[in-house]
């Protein structure tokens, strides 16, 4: 296979992976949601369930990529993770118009999701 067709089905890949991650994603936001209604939840436990869902998000991605690549699976991960985030960042960017959050809890998410990537791709 020629280093363009490898290229190609690395991305699309990728692309599935990332898919599979905002599926989780949409799912754990639902159940978050569900529970904030049911249950009155606090904000510190709201923002909890988020940081976990981006977590087992990312790390769904990871682990799918990894799987279906299965060489240098951590740095698929990574990329996952990273690009995860990215887009992420992008929507909410669109949505609000600005960056609302302070810059260390987007560095920590950025780390989280990296890492929950990095994590997934070496397990799989």
């Amino acid at each position: 296979m020629d280093k363009a067709a490898k290229n190609k089905a690395n991305g699309m890949k990728l692309m599935k992976s990332l898919l599979a991650s905002y599926i989780v994603t949409g799912f754990l936001l639902l159940i978050v949601a569900m529970l904030l209604f049911k249950m009155n939840l606090s904000e510190g436990k709201v923002n909890i369930g988020i940081l976990a869902t981006y977590i087992l998000s990312s790390f769904t991605g990871g682990f799918i990529i990894g799987k279906s690549t299965q060489t240098k699976k951590f740095i698929w991960g990574i990329i996952l993770g990273a690009v995860y985030f990215l887009v992420l960042t992008l929507i909410s960017l669109m949505v609000n118009k600005e960056i609302q959050n302070e810059s260390a809890h987007i560095v920590t998410t950025l780390i989280m999701c990296v890492g929950s990537g990095m994590l997934g791709g070496m397990l799989s």
